[in-house]
């Protein structure tokens, strides 16, 4: 990995050593889990709300390797603030819609071998219900494994500006309120939390509960 000191606050941009590092962590995390291999997958931070400042993984980085130039900053519109030759991710901006929620301080998105099946299995019924569990406990907010979760499905989709729109139609719907996280078709997964640990742990739980649906249907032949 890449070395991240603090001679990189001093570049134009100023990005955060320590939000730099702990999202290489993350990038090192998921890949040894197998929910981010290759260029696969982006992770995000919120560095200021008012002006809107994202700090996001860069297009077409190797996540197991992610290191201080794999980063840039965005706005409110996606688009770059910071110096340096990285773009931002393609995907931009489903991160600022997430992160622009009430409470959302980092937004993360895996592309797990589940997630993709999953996805794709079940969207034809708009999303995937998920109950039961005892590690639904362990994402915010929720303290029984009786609870219900409901994972939106949204079809995958190169004009991102218009996915951006559905993810965000979503999020205003108080009577469906969308908490913890959605999955693209074929695709992966997407969650947030009020900061980068709870995104971290709400990815960690949502990916085993994947697995759990995927294999359970995969045992049961159905």
């Amino acid at each position: 990995m890449k070395t991240i000191d603090r001679e990189m606050t001093d570049r134009s941009g100023a990005l955060p050593a320590d939000k730099v590092r702990a999202l290489c962590d993350i990038g090192g995390l998921f890949y040894d889990r197998g929910w981010s291999v290759g260029t696969s997958s982006n992770y995000s931070v919120v560095l200021n709300r008012e002006p809107f400042r994202l700090l996001i993984t860069a297009s077409g980085r190797d996540k197991r390797r992610l290191g201080a130039d794999d980063f840039v900053v965005v706005d409110d519109r996606g688009q770059a603030v910071s110096a340096g030759e990285g773009k931002p991710s393609a995907e931009t901006l489903l991160h600022v819609v997430a992160a622009q929620q009430p409470g959302v301080g980092a937004v993360l998105h895996t592309h797990s071998v589940w997630a993709t099946i999953l996805s794709d299995l079940h969207h034809a019924a708009g999303g995937l219900p998920i109950e039961g569990y005892e590690m639904l406990k362990g994402l915010a907010g929720i303290t029984t494994h009786e609870h219900r979760l409901w994972l939106d499905i949204f079809e995958n989709s190169q004009d991102i500006p218009d996915l951006s729109r559905q993810v965000q139609k979503r999020f205003a719907d108080t009577d469906r309120p969308m908490r913890h996280g959605f999955l693209l078709r074929r695709h992966g997964l997407y969650t947030w939390g009020r900061d980068l640990d709870e995104a971290r742990r709400h990815i960690e739980i949502l990916e085993f509960l994947l697995e759990v649906v995927g294999l359970r249907a995969s045992m049961n032949g159905s």
